[in-house]
């Protein structure tokens, strides 16, 4: 079935909006040593990784990153192709750190509500917040990201591809709608 592809961000503009995501983060935190970053698999990784690394030329302080899979916690599980579950790797004891989850597009809320779950198994956060690469809308759950890189209105037949040059050798944001 062929499809309609539009290049929502460049590679530069990513380069841009990661920057901004960081700078935003850096404004609103507070005392970054008591940031956890945590990338959501698979696209949310890479993105926890850049940001965690611009934040850190910007205020020349690391912040810790880790990653988190959220396979058994998804309230759709039978619904979704089945996936060998991710490393979960958590840095540290969350207990009274402020956890940013990290991912590359929020849709309808359900993987957000399941790394929400996740983290509990990790400690308890003193404040969770979300970043997101593209905000495309269409919520079921009362979620919303506190850093969104891109608002992106969509269709609920569209699709938002990201792309990290660590993953899929270039990076892009597309809208891909298939042509009937």
């Amino acid at each position: 079935m062929p499809a309609q592809v539009v290049t929502i961000l460049s590679a530069e503009e990513i380069r841009r909006t990661i920057n901004r995501l960081a700078s935003q983060i850096v404004e609103r935190s507070g005392d970054l040593s008591q940031i956890v970053l945590l990338g959501i698999h698979t696209k949310g990784v890479p993105l926890a990784d850049l940001l965690a690394t611009q934040i850190e030329i910007l205020e020349e302080t690391a912040v810790a990153v880790g990653a988190i899979d959220v396979t058994f916690y998804r309230d759709d599980l039978d619904k979704i192709r089945t996936r060998i579950p991710a490393k979960t790797k958590i840095p540290l004891d969350l207990t009274g750190k402020t956890v940013i989850l990290v991912d590359d597009v929020i849709y309808k809320g359900r993987t957000i509500r399941a790394a929400l779950n996740a983290v509990t198994e990790y400690g308890r956060p003193e404040l969770i917040r979300l970043a997101v690469l593209v905000d495309r809308g269409h919520r079921e759950l009362p979620i919303h990201p506190d850093f969104t890189g891109k608002q992106l209105p969509t269709a609920t037949e569209e699709k938002v591809k990201v792309y990290f040059n660590e993953i899929d050798g270039r990076d892009a944001v597309e809208l891909v709608k298939d042509l009937d």
